[in-house]
């Protein structure tokens, strides 16, 4: 080797297995086969040798090559390289190094052969100074990948609001054939825009406000490694959306109506909940807040408190009475007392499953976007006013997406979790639709229930065994897929996928059902 291309191949040792693999040519394992060789120093140059780097695995005594990757030069005594003299079908005048692994799951031997000199990009830098110059283009495959990451968001956002668009739009166009009653044109749609553009804009602004506010998620030590990377975004994000769903939702329902106005309440009581957790998790600088018991307690209380005024307020209805669930194939069935404990159990179920979702970019807020969408066709006929809260609602979580989509630039917190799942639980008591509820919020329903397996399980094996055994790797389910290897947008893609259909299913059911 010439003395020009002195380089040392030991920044293979600082890059990760990902990172190489992203070449077509260098599988995972291969990449990280090289990387467990240990290399004592490294350093750059502004030019450099083109290597050919091939693969040898040995099978019944045959020997099987692989593409080649291109590095920068390196020295042989930099690491341990042995010359392959009789490697056939290589390079003319070229020598050839073969480099072992000791590892149990690396791929076999692998052959680094010099190709031909090429010029590297030239950067200033001392020559002592060889950790800058890594750090330089580590930093430019950062900015490729999160060209990647706001790609998937922006289409994951892309087709959430299409699908929304396109199904408020086609019950609107038939909303005189479901409610019989002349409606407002685009009586879904336009609440959903309006709610959609203020949140969006209204993100731009509160944002940087929390950023300089330094109010930051607090990240849980027992969640998912990569998540600490999340611990800078400001959180409490639903002190921008919420209102502005409420707001639009009174304004173009009227403030006369007594049913918008109890759905409001009951949204922003659940908000001042999630607010006051949120702001002793920050003055505590660790993720408590309020105690389990104490978050649960107010959330019961709120929930009796709407029960009771469901009781003695003037709910319209075509049924003529109240405390009645219509349901498919049985019609309508009368409960009671009973009622008022449904009503505390749906506010508590769904504040917490809202709350137990908010784990990912965009999975809290696309779903609750998609069940709000539900709701708002499955209490069209019974009362069209919920339908516009809903249909607002949906539009502001729409337009907080644009700033929680992969990778999120703020989280919700548990003030704007807890406080859509008040809202949607009130959208149910006010007109019965709780099957439909339960429905259009199947993935909160499932991952409520995964934390509640997950815990029984761990109780009932210790109790049985003496150790407590897991059911999944991880509760709520969205970290026990993120612990199997998948991404963040893959799971986010997939819930938007099922929450859509159950939508749709929801929706179908409240209107039969009425």
């Amino acid at each position: 080797m010439t003395s020009s291309s002195s380089c040392s191949l030991t920044l293979l040792r600082h890059l990760s297995p990902l990172q190489l693999s992203r070449s077509r040519h260098c599988s995972p394992s291969l990449c990280t086969a090289i990387l467990r060789r240990s290399v004592s120093a490294f350093s750059f140059g502004s030019s450099g040798v083109r290597y050919d780097l091939q693969l040898i695995r040995r099978r019944n005594g045959r020997q099987f090559r692989y593409n080649s990757v291109d590095f920068g030069s390196f020295d042989s005594e930099a690491a341990d390289i042995a010359p392959l003299d009789d490697w056939g079908g290589g390079h003319e005048d070229s020598t050839g190094y073969i480099m072992y692994s000791s590892s149990e799951d690396s791929d076999g031997e692998f052959v680094v052969t010099p190709v031909a000199d090429i010029d590297l990009p030239a950067i200033t830098v001392s020559t002592d100074d060889a950790m800058t110059v890594t750090a330089h283009r580590l930093a430019m495959l950062g900015r490729q990948r999160r060209k990647h990451r706001v790609r998937h968001g922006v289409l994951l956002n892309m087709g959430l609001i299409l699908f929304l668009v396109v199904l408020l739009l086609y019950v609107d166009s038939c909303a005189w054939r479901i409610v019989r009653l002349p409606l407002a044109p685009f009586h879904l749609t336009c609440p959903f825009f309006v709610s959609a553009v203020l949140a969006s804009c209204a993100g731009y602004v509160c944002v940087p406000l929390l950023y300089v506010l330094k109010i930051r998620q607090i990240i849980r030590k027992e969640g998912p490694a990569r998540h600490s990377l999340k611990k800078r975004t400001p959180t409490m994000g639903g002190l921008f959306f919420i209102p502005i769903g409420v707001i639009v939702a009174k304004f173009i329902a009227g403030f006369s109506s007594v049913e918008v106005s109890g759905a409001a309440a009951a949204t922003l009581a659940f908000a001042a909940i999630g607010l006051l957790d949120d702001i002793l998790s920050l003055v505590k600088r660790h993720n408590t807040g309020l105690s389990a018991w104490t978050k649960i307690i107010l959330e019961v209380a709120v929930g009796t408190w709407f029960s009771y005024w469901l009781h003695t307020a003037n709910i319209s209805s075509p049924y003529g009475m109240k405390l009645l669930v219509p349901l498919p194939a049985l019609g309508l069935v009368f409960l009671g007392k009973c009622y008022l404990m449904l009503a505390s159990f749906c506010f508590v179920s769904m504040g917490n499953g809202v709350n137990l979702t908010d784990g990912l970019d965009g999975l809290a807020g696309g779903s609750a976007a998609l069940a709000f969408a539900g709701m708002s066709i499955a209490v069209l006929p019974i009362c069209s006013d919920l339908a516009i809260f809903g249909a607002s609602m949906a539009g502001a979580c729409v337009g907080f997406l644009l700033h929680n989509r992969y990778k999120a630039s703020v989280f919700m917190g548990d003030t704007g979790s807890l406080a859509l799942g008040g809202g949607l639980a009130a959208m149910a008591c006010c007109t019965g639709m709780f099957f439909p509820l339960f429905i259009s919020s199947g993935v909160f329903v499932m991952e409520a229930s995964s934390v509640i397996l997950q815990v029984l399980y761990f109780k009932t094996t210790k109790r049985l065994h003496g150790a407590g055994r897991r059911l999944f790797r991880m509760a709520p389910f969205h970290h026990h897929l993120e612990l199997c290897g998948l991404k963040e947008p893959v799971i986010v893609a997939g819930a938007y996928v099922i929450s859509s259909t159950l939508a749709l299913c929801a929706g179908y059911l409240g209107l039969v059902s009425a």
